[in-house]
């Protein structure tokens, strides 16, 4: 029985991409990477921009009450000056194999550089850490909903 882990999403199949992985065995994090070189434009101040998103080509299966937490590598912020506007991504046990994306999972960033800043393929952009949650007294989720949706389809109908 699969417990927990990640898989290439089909458009990335060719891609010789690497599957997520810890750098060493105490570390709690497992490292994700680029799947496509992207540029992160520098922050403008006009109202409406965008974070940007960066493709990982990888999509993560888990159990019931787990999910995926998506957080920055430490050195990014400091090294490229791109930091993860919602500072800590959620990526729920529903969205693996989702109709709108298949699962893809991507990582989001703003530039706060003067400069554009351009992240290669299979460049490392932050790690991601399997947890369990708990459940409220009373919790009235809709068993029968199922996600209709991809990146950010939660609460849409």
């Amino acid at each position: 029985m699969r417990l927990r882990g990640f898989e290439i999403v089909e458009k990335y199949r060719d891609e010789d991409l690497q599957l997520p992985a810890r750098s060493t065995a105490a570390a709690a994090g497992y490292d994700f990477r680029a799947a496509t070189e992207v540029t992160v434009p520098p922050l403008q101040t006009a109202a409406g921009q965008q974070p940007t998103l960066v493709p990982t080509g990888m999509k993560a299966y888990m159990q019931e009450q787990e999910y995926l937490q998506l957080v920055a590598r430490s050195s990014t912020p400091k090294k490229k000056k791109l930091v993860m506007p919602n500072a800590v991504g959620i990526v729920d046990a529903d969205y693996y194999n989702n109709a709108g994306n298949e699962g893809e999972i991507f990582f989001q960033f703003l530039n706060f550089s003067e400069a554009p800043v351009t992240i290669a393929k299979g460049e490392r952009i932050g790690q991601a850490i399997f947890l369990p949650y708990l459940l409220a007294d009373g919790d009235a989720a809709d068993s029968k909903t199922e996600r209709a949706g991809g990146f950010g389809s939660t609460g849409q109908s």
